[in-house]
């Protein structure tokens, strides 16, 4: 499919992967406009490439340029309600429209695509994906669910007859995709306000696996119950890592595929979650024939990925490092990595709970591992497209948390709270808006 001459209008616009989406529309010819509740750097770069976008959920401010039934398509993603004023104008006058991934997979359908799936990791793994391709000379037009610190952007955009993208289990998005190549790096339980049951979710991801091209390939984490290529830190495993070790800042591992093993190689990000994201970006790579040598020299060079793992400070007295984690598993991961980077010395925490629904699903899970930092700083749930659910709130949560030192806040005692503790590890943590706190937060400590 291509866009060109074609008319979009985005509900959701600012979204990072609706936002990917719009940039590909408009640099193929489309006429892309958009509505996002709320203004961020993302949209303002929107409209810098010249596209018209809203704030307002307000018929009076759309531009009749979108107004034309026949001619415009409306994307929209579930995290904008149904109860918008424009949502419930374009469908009651019958506009086309389409979710997001739908028009992924649209955009996607004639293409040799990369398809990235599982509850944690997909954003890290499709960049180092994409990153590695690129790296190697390969074209590739890449969709990300972050801004991917090479290229500085959600969206890649060269050779469009390869592709890399994001599959993406809420609201079973993924189900629209029919790649050539597929990972799944894990099944833990998530978004079970969609799925109801950890069994939903894995019959969930068995369709999307039958959803892989018949001549195609499938790599699963050794965890995964599901048929494929197998990738982990098992020896049983077709790839895998050993012989991981953390000298003088770097992190190594002797990498074994199913042909031959690579020693000491040197890996871009610390903790063994992100050794597994390279891992499996690296088979799905080289299982296409990508040369090896290419693959490793270019695992040097990945620059990481906005909120995942960015050190926003890295001093001899100070670290401060902010990440996207909102799942109990991610959390945790985070620690480790943290622990294994820092063995000594009390690590704060600043987490914000995305969704009620999360909260509640996992309270248990969740004061497990935030337990593990020496001091634990929750701010409100944010709700994202929820509705409040009685009880359920970040004091609740707190109640259940066994850190030495534990507190709720809110944004505006904030950072003055930070500054009086004046910690030397600190992480942010969530999927909201916590990142706008972030530069404040860096701001009161450098």
């Amino acid at each position: 499919m291509s866009p060109q001459q074609e008319t979009y209008f985005f509900l959701g616009i600012g979204g990072i992967g609706m936002s990917a989406l719009a940039r590909y529309c408009f640099l193929k010819g489309a006429k892309v406009g958009g509505y996002d509740a709320t203004p961020s750097a993302i949209t303002a770069d929107l409209e810098a490439m010249g596209m018209e976008l809203i704030y307002v959920d307000h018929l009076s401010l759309l531009p009749e340029a979108f107004k034309q039934q026949e001619t415009v398509k409306i994307i929209y993603t579930p995290a904008v309600p149904k109860t918008t004023v424009l949502f419930e104008y374009f469908n009651l006058h019958k506009f086309s429209m389409l979710k997001r991934a739908a028009l992924l997979g649209i955009i996607t359908a004639d293409s040799f695509s990369y398809a990235v799936g599982g509850t944690h990791g997909k954003t890290t793994t499709s960049s180092l994906l994409a990153h590695l391709l690129d790296a190697s000379g390969v074209g590739i037009t890449a969709f990300l669910g972050g801004l991917a610190n090479n290229f500085n952007s959600n969206l890649l955009l060269k050779d469009t007859a390869i592709t890399v993208v994001e599959a993406d289990e809420f609201d079973r998005s993924f189900l629209t995709l029919s790649p050539n190549v597929a990972c799944i790096t894990g099944t833990d339980a998530d978004h079970l306000d969609i799925y109801k049951n950890i069994q939903s979710l894995e019959e969930a991801f068995e369709d999307f696996a039958k959803r892989v091209k018949p001549s195609g390939r499938l790599f699963v984490h050794e965890s995964v119950q599901i048929p494929g290529t197998t990738y982990g830190l098992l020896e049983t495993s077709d790839y895998y890592l050993s012989e991981i070790r953390y000298e003088h800042g770097n992190i190594y591992a002797h990498l074994h595929t199913p042909k031959a093993v690579f020693k000491k190689v040197v890996f871009p990000m610390p903790g063994t979650h992100n050794l597994l994201n390279a891992l499996v970006a690296f088979a799905m790579a080289e299982s296409q024939g990508v040369a090896v040598e290419k693959l490793i020299a270019a695992l040097v060079t990945f620059k990481g990925v906005a909120r995942r793992f960015s050190y926003e400070i890295k001093k001899e007295n100070r670290v401060f490092i902010d990440d996207y984690a909102h799942h109990p598993t991610a959390i945790k991961a985070v620690y480790e990595s943290l622990r294994s980077l820092y063995p000594i010395g009390e690590i704060t925490v600043v987490f914000q709970p995305h969704l009620y629904s999360r909260t509640q699903d996992f309270a248990a899970e969740f004061a497990s591992s935030l337990s593990l930092f020496n001091r634990v700083y929750l701010l409100d749930i944010y709700p994202a497209r929820e509705l409040p659910i009685d009880g359920v709130s970040s004091s609740w949560l707190l109640e259940k948390i066994t850190a030495p030192e534990k507190a709720l806040l809110n944004k505006k005692n904030l950072v003055d709270r930070i500054v009086k503790i004046n910690p030397k590890i600190i992480v942010t943590l969530g999927a909201g808006d916590i990142g706008l706190e972030v530069p404040k937060i860096k701001a009161a400590l450098l």
